[in-house]
């Protein structure tokens, strides 16, 4: 990925509305919930359901699929850890704005690597990024492959697959840790739903 030049002469244009009268317009908080596992993990199931689930309790709300996002505003970015490492940047960054207009955002991404993640979460204001840990076994995953990408990987077809040829670094100290081998999807998102009303983001 070619290096890209910082902007200059450029001032934070603070807006007329704030973010606590955002929050007060749609009856919650905003928050950046990050849903990070290995492929077949069930990240973007969960995100998902958990959209949802918060739709249909009245909240406002985005996910910000990884797929989906490689598609357009990261679709000049491949798989190295470089590019990886940007592709985790880019989305903390348009889920910072994301939060400060008062959304629930939901992200489903694998980002392997402990210190892409902590500068995501370093980018928000403390409380604003809520990391869920979609945990499961690798031969769970693998036994899922909802995409077949483990067998292309297992075959040599795709260089750098996390958890086959490049590695996945587990988080130490998530928020939330969502077993999704061993509980189904409604059950995850009880889990997530509660945490989120026990820390008052939404009611």
């Amino acid at each position: 990925m070619a290096e890209t030049k910082k902007s200059t002469n450029t001032v934070w244009h603070a807006h007329t509305i704030t973010r606590d009268e955002r929050a007060e317009l749609k009856k919650h908080k905003s928050c950046l919930v990050w849903f990070t596992g290995l492929s077949g993990s069930g990240k973007s199931t969960l995100a998902n359901a958990l959209e949802d689930r918060l739709y249909q309790m009245g909240y406002h709300t985005y996910v910000l699929d990884g797929d989906n996002v490689r598609h357009g505003l990261n679709g000049d970015l491949g798989f190295s850890d470089e590019d990886r490492t940007e592709n985790i940047r880019r989305i903390a960054e348009v889920g910072k704005l994301m939060v400060d207009a008062g959304i629930l955002v939901m992200t489903a991404f694998i980002s392997p690597f402990k210190e892409d993640r902590q500068k995501a979460r370093d980018l928000l204001a403390e409380g604003d990024f809520i990391e869920v840990y979609a945990c499961a076994e690798l031969d769970v995953c693998e036994e899922r492959d909802p995409k077949g990408l483990y067998k292309k990987a297992r075959a040599g077809e795709i260089p750098e697959f996390t958890g086959i040829s490049s590695p996945y670094e587990a988080p130490e100290a998530a928020e939330i840790v969502v077993h999704t081998d061993q509980k189904d999807v409604p059950q995850s998102v009880d889990q997530i739903v509660e945490y989120l009303q026990q820390k008052g983001y939404i009611g």
